[in-house]
C-alpha cells in the first residue's frame, strides 16, 4: 500500500501539467510577509520558552546572593568583638 501511494505521487509529479498563472507582485509580497511572520511568531515562541526560566533563575541566584551579603553584614555589626 504505501508503495502504491508513492508511485502515484511520482507519477502526478512526472505528468504534471504547467498552471501558466501568474501571482503578481502584491501577492508575492503578502505571501512573503505572512511566511515571516509565522517564521518569526514560532522564534519568539521558543524565545519566551528558554528566556523566561533562565531569567528567574538568574533573579533567584542574586535574591539568594543579597540575602547572604545582608546576612553577612547584619553579623557584623552585631560582632562587638
Amino acid at each position: 500500500m504505501n508503495n502504491f501511494k508513492f508511485f502515484t505521487f511520482l507519477l502526478l509529479l512526472i505528468l504534471s501539467i504547467p498552471a501558466f498563472a501568474y501571482i503578481g507582485p502584491g501577492m508575492t509580497g503578502g505571501l512573503i510577509t505572512a511566511i515571516l511572520g509565522v517564521i518569526g511568531s514560532i522564534f519568539l515562541a521558543l524565545f519566551g520558552i528558554v528566556y523566561y526560566p533562565i531569567k528567574r533563575a538568574i533573579k533567584t541566584r542574586k535574591s539568594k546572593k543579597k540575602d547572604k551579603d545582608e546576612k553577612k553584614d547584619l553579623d557584623e555589626e552585631l560582632d562587638f568583638d
